[in-house]
């Protein structure tokens, strides 16, 4: 066995794993990774099932170092720097540390959280069926809190397995796409358009149970209390202040506040990745779209395996290419010391 220390780590950060369906009827929430695709990915490059226990990185930087014998890992996820000893270290790929060696992640880029896959998953025991972490509930294993400075993990020792990449397809863009309801017509039309067509912002204040968004009030038909009844991931609740609140993979089982609207599943991961106040809109899709796309995600995810590559592969960097000076010496054909060879008097 080896190790891996957590030399530093900024909030917002936790194990994680594919969480715990199938249990709300109890109260319990399901938790796991904002990004599932990003966890499966880093997953799927050290062999791992995709949905094993993983690091959820937040926003901020983190460390981690390899201790009594090499660790390999993967990091997918939010663009950001990464390093070994000074050797940068591309996302979406697999680097084994050697025994005492540090990988470096620096801030986020355009995204909140990163997953750190450990060759053979993180170790420990299962709370009803899973690792995922929930703070609030003092859920989760082997640390069932915010990582921290100090926190090690017993690991397998590195394979020896070459280096993969994977190739994901292209980040979306564009609206986050919603099916309106299940409470839509406690609505007005005139309400509904202005949540359909506004700016939002999520507020800094979000965390993993609810994103706080920022924009125009909202307001009721008919008040803000109904009967509780049960939530999603991404169920967007309208409270009294008629600001909206997405619940995330930590919310509670039910909520007595109306839905207007719920974000579909295949867009989940890439609105829990919304940086704090980057603005964006909602889109409202079919449940019939909302369903075709659910099955293109699993699509997805499926093909996973099949998206490896092998490191040795050498792709063709335009950007560097456009650097590099490939031309040799540059000449002037206006001024002749310039030119190659003696210049005519």
């Amino acid at each position: 066995m080896s190790r891996l220390l957590v030399v530093s780590i900024g909030p917002a950060s936790s194990v994680q794993d594919g969480g715990r369906p199938g249990s709300q009827r109890y109260g319990l929430t399901p938790s796991g990774a904002m990004d599932r695709l990003a966890l499966a990915a880093a997953n799927c490059l050290v062999g791992n099932e995709l949905f094993a226990a993983g690091i959820e990185i937040g926003p901020f930087g983190a460390s981690f170092t390899a201790r009594d014998g090499a660790v390999r890992v993967a990091i997918s996820g939010a663009p950001r720097n990464a390093d070994v000893g000074g050797r940068s270290v591309a996302l979406e790929s697999s680097v084994t540390l050697k025994d005492g060696e540090t990988l470096t992640l620096g801030f986020a880029r355009g995204g909140a959280f990163s997953y750190l896959a450990i060759e053979g998953a993180i170790k420990g025991e299962a709370v009803f069926g899973s690792l995922a972490v929930n703070a609030r509930a003092g859920l989760g294993s082997p640390y069932p809190r915010p990582l921290q400075a100090g926190d090690e993990f017993s690991v397998d020792a590195a394979s020896g397995a070459p280096e993969r990449r994977i190739e994901l397809p292209k980040a979306a863009h564009g609206p986050i796409r919603v099916v309106l309801g299940p409470q839509d017509d406690e609505f007005d039309e005139a309400n509904k358009a202005l949540f359909l067509n506004s700016d939002w912002k999520i507020s800094a204040t979000s965390d993993r149970m609810g994103y706080r968004l920022e924009g125009p009030v909202i307001k009721h038909l008919h008040g803000h209390n109904i009967v509780s009844d049960g939530t999603v991931n991404g169920s967007i609740q309208l409270p009294g202040n008629g600001a909206p609140i997405v619940l995330m993979m930590d919310r509670g089982t039910s909520g007595g506040y109306p839905k207007i609207a719920t974000v579909v599943t295949s867009d989940f991961g890439r609105f829990a990745q919304t940086s704090a106040g980057t603005p964006f809109r909602f889109k409202a899709i079919s449940m019939a779209e909302a369903q075709d796309e659910a099955r293109k995600f699993a699509k997805l995810l499926h093909s996973l395996p099949d998206r490896l590559r092998s490191t040795d592969t050498v792709a063709l960097n335009i950007e560097a290419l456009q650097d590099a000076n490939v031309a040799g010496h540059a000449v002037n054909a206006v001024d002749a010391a310039t030119w190659h060879g003696h210049a005519e008097p």
